[in-house]
């Protein structure tokens, strides 16, 4: 049987969850966002078949950024064609670790330069990166000279896990709860703690032969518990790349981040090999540090889907449908309890999830004009 050609059309889209466990309400999203990329693909079916091969030629939606490009190469994933997301070499390349460099004569993992964090080094807030316990006490001392330090495990989402430490002894309870083995090979980041912050997304995405970039912000909202959690995204999309985006009337600070995403971007494609990604979202802090002074840089990048991506697949399916369109606002809701949707809603999940409780996840989008 002859391999499939990148030209040729896609025969399914295949969910590919690599996760040990996927909430019910994920999975839910997860498998409509699916069906969604089939219809642009123009595949008809969804599938979740054991063992694919590349002769297969199906589009895959993994639930967490690939790792090890000679293994998916048999399934076939080897261009951002194949897949929505992302597919890197190494472990450590999937998460935050990446945003920052090593402390002097540090430890380090199989793959790891520091010739990315040397070029994206204007996109970045002052920080380290550190593999062992003994690293990560050294890069506290020399951060905490300047002000508090925000500890932040690599592989937790939406700021779980994270605390700020004002003296060195605070560090030790922290460190404590960390597999060394783990910390090895992902990797802990130690980074200067900023107030007043403001987090900007800038993202794009490329699917079907179409390409959109946004910028936005991320709202929060309170679970059943109280406890304030990620609540939707506020997306502004543009068709085209990140250099369309630039093209918007933009605010100085805003424009500086859509730029520092770029730099981000640019060093992980130079210094990564084997990088690929159809789907590209960073987050941008603005905040003032321990002196005063302004900062702006990347906190980290998702080569995987996210919580916007459920706004990504409508802009996409709009951009589709009207070639004339060229921007739009696309959003995500997370709202708890049973709220009345609003008549635009596209849903994604409503029900009575068994960890978070009654809980609907749903995305808007209207079309934008310059007038507005």
């Amino acid at each position: 049987m002859p391999m499939p050609s990148a030209c040729d059309p896609k025969t399914a889209v295949v969910l590919l969850d690599t996760r040990a466990h996927t909430p019910e309400h994920e999975h839910a999203v997860h498998l409509k966002l699916a069906a969604g990329l089939a219809r642009l693909l123009g595949c008809t079916t969804v599938q979740t078949t054991p063992l694919p091969t590349a002769a297969d030629n199906y589009y895959y939606l993994p639930t967490e950024t690939l790792i090890d490009p000679a293994r998916h190469a048999c399934m076939g994933i080897r261009s951002e064609q194949d897949l929505f997301g992302g597919l890197v070499s190494h472990p450590y390349m999937s998460t935050k670790a990446i945003s920052h460099p090593l402390p002097a004569n540090a430890n380090f993992p199989p793959g790891w330069t520091d010739a990315f964090a040397l070029q994206a080094s204007d996109a970045l807030l002052r920080g380290y990166t550190v593999f062992s316990k003994a690293d990560a006490r050294r890069a506290a001392q020399l951060l905490l000279l300047d002000g508090p330090v925000r500890f932040k495990p690599v592989l937790a989402c939406a700021g779980r896990g994270q605390q700020v430490i004002t003296q060195p002894d605070e560090l030790e309870p922290l460190l404590a709860g960390i597999d060394e083995q783990d910390l090895g090979l992902w990797g802990l980041v130690l980074e200067e703690d900023l107030n007043d912050v403001l987090t900007f997304s800038v993202g794009q995405v490329r699917v079907a032969g179409l390409t959109c970039s946004y910028h936005g912000t991320q709202q929060l909202t309170h679970d059943h518990q109280g406890t304030e959690v990620y609540g939707g995204s506020d997306l502004i999309v543009v068709r085209g790349d990140y250099q369309a985006l630039l093209q918007l009337p933009l605010e100085d600070h805003l424009r500086l981040a859509i730029n520092q995403a770029i730099t981000y971007e640019q060093a992980a494609e130079q210094h990564f090999p084997g990088f690929i990604a159809s789907r590209r979202n960073y987050d941008i802090a603005r905040g003032s540090n321990a002196q005063g002074h302004v900062r702006s840089g990347v906190l980290e990048q998702s080569w995987r889907l996210g919580g916007a991506s459920s706004a990504e697949l409508l802009a996409l399916q709009a951009f589709a449908a009207d070639p004339g369109l060229q921007r739009v606002h696309a959003s995500t809701h997370e709202v708890f309890g049973t709220p009345e949707l609003p008549h635009d809603a596209t849903l994604f999940y409503q029900g009575n999830d068994s960890e978070l409780g009654q809980l609907s996840k749903f995305a808007r989008i209207r079309e934008h004009d310059h007038s507005e």
